[in-house]
């Protein structure tokens, strides 16, 4: 049986990922709490431009650590650039959004953050190469990361007082990391893989600091392979990913982590709006009409939950407990239209899971 889960969301909650296709900071938040009131989390608009990606607010965080960004990406300097300045701006706009928005809001509140060896993978050294090929910098570059999240979580704290402080780290390049498939930037050889203790260790490391301010650690990766043991391992209370991208292979470790008390935060609506079938049209023109693309509706998510639920072996009526429904990933890439049936599809699906 499954351990109780100690989380500070209700049974049936849904939330979203992060990332949203729009460029309006206080657009952003309305949607965000008017689709996903009881889980809402920071938006990251990656359309305003350098500094407002994934990485970008990362290096906003970052403490006594400058960085720019180079025609190749972030890159570590010896000191704060504008391109960090502008970041650090934009991320104050965003939580100015927030402030204002969520005045009297109590409850469950998610921000996103890089994770450190995704961001290892993404910076480069002042002298070329990534961070991830340097013992002592991915280790400088997580200290520093882990101290600016410890700030940001007060900061939000003082701005949404009644907020309970869940953290998303980011992990899309973990997979990567560990296979040992990072491309150098000739792309002709790649970063020698990471031992699996030195990755946990450094995960770890961040997450213990989550947890002593007081926040429950969250890690989210949408790529295939994700070590979710490792995960596990390293202290991570809630384990985020794609549901399309799972094989068989995952179900047990998932499974294991459930029964140790960890959330699960499935990924079972589409990222980007689903293709509508071919209708089948009769000889006289007129034919059945089709049911609808994949996850176009909240039925077929609840049923698709419900069956990974019972995959890992569970009663498909416990999920509500354990699991909270989200886009398969960040919503950047979708129209604004979807973006919003997106959230709704998550809330009203996992709705339908507490119901039953």
């Amino acid at each position: 049986m499954p351990k109780p889960i100690e989380v500070p969301w209700r049974s049936g909650a849904a939330t979203g990922v992060g990332s949203l296709p729009y460029d309006d900071p206080i657009e952003a938040t309305r949607v965000v709490l008017g689709e996903l009131p009881d889980f809402p989390h920071l938006p990251e608009l990656p359309m305003r431009g350098p500094g407002s990606d994934m990485v970008g607010r990362a290096c906003a965080l970052l403490v006594e650590l400058g960085v720019d960004l180079q025609p190749s990406g972030w890159r570590l300097t010896a000191g704060e650039g504008l391109d960090q300045r502008r970041a650090r701006s934009v991320l104050a706009q965003d939580l100015d959004a927030l402030e204002e928005l969520t005045q009297g809001y109590a409850g469950p509140l998610k921000l996103q953050v890089t994770g450190p060896w995704t961001l290892a993978a993404s910076l480069e050294r002042p002298r070329g190469g990534r961070v991830v090929g340097d013992y002592g910098a991915r280790r400088d570059v997580s200290q520093s990361l882990t101290e600016g999240l410890a700030a940001h979580i007060a900061g939000v704290r003082r701005r949404v007082p009644g907020a309970e402080v869940v953290v998303q780290l980011d992990e899309p390049s973990l997979p990567a990391v560990l296979r040992g498939s990072v491309p150098t930037a000739s792309g002709f050889s790649r970063y020698r893989p990471i031992e699996e203790s030195e990755g946990t260790e450094l995960l770890r490391g961040m997450i213990e600091r989550i947890s002593a301010e007081q926040a429950l650690p969250v890690v989210h990766s949408c790529a295939a392979g994700v070590p979710f043991e490792l995960l596990r391992r390293a202290g991570a209370r809630g384990l985020s990913f794609d549901l399309a991208m799972l094989g068989e292979a995952d179900l047990e470790p998932l499974a294991t982590a459930v029964e140790d008390g960890v959330a699960l935060l499935v990924g079972a609506v589409p990222a980007v709006r689903p293709e509508e079938p071919p209708t089948r049209a009769a000889a006289n023109g007129r034919g059945p009409r089709p049911a609808g693309p994949p996850g176009s509706n909240d039925a077929e998510v609840t049923r698709t939950v419900q069956s990974f639920w019972r995959r890992m072996g569970f009663a498909a009526d416990e999920a509500a407990n354990g699991a909270v429904v989200t886009p398969s990933c960040g919503l950047a890439g979708a129209d604004p239209g979807w973006a919003r049936t997106a959230m709704t599809l998550a809330r009203t699906a996992a709705a339908h899971l507490a119901d039953r």
